[in-house]
């Protein structure tokens, strides 16, 4: 799966990235219909302690899925964002099985 990953006024690190990769490539064993993926990275308000902000857009036959999340660390928001897109992804699927 192609994870396109884009930051917002700031450079991401090489282990930033792969982590987040990571991640994100992990969906796509839950489900076949999943085509890619495209994050987005910004800080938000920088003197608040929960600035780090991970928006991920799932996109998968038929539909696009998609969560953000805000953390102290982008890590952190990544790993929310995906559980929430995991959980999203389980109830797609179901609904697609109860259609045939």
């Amino acid at each position: 799966m192609n994870v396109n990953i884009n930051t917002v006024q700031f450079k991401a690190d090489k282990d930033l990235k792969s982590f987040i990769s990571e991640r994100v490539n992990k969906l796509s064993g839950l489900y076949n219909g999943v085509v890619g993926g495209e994050v987005t990275l910004r800080i938000d308000n920088a003197e608040k302690e929960n600035d780090k902000v991970s928006e991920i857009k799932l996109m998968v036959k038929g539909n696009n899925l998609f969560a953000k999340k805000q953390s102290k660390t982008f890590e952190e928001a990544t790993d929310s964002a995906v559980e929430a897109l995991r959980k999203q992804l389980l109830k797609y699927k179901e609904k697609i099985k109860e259609r045939k």
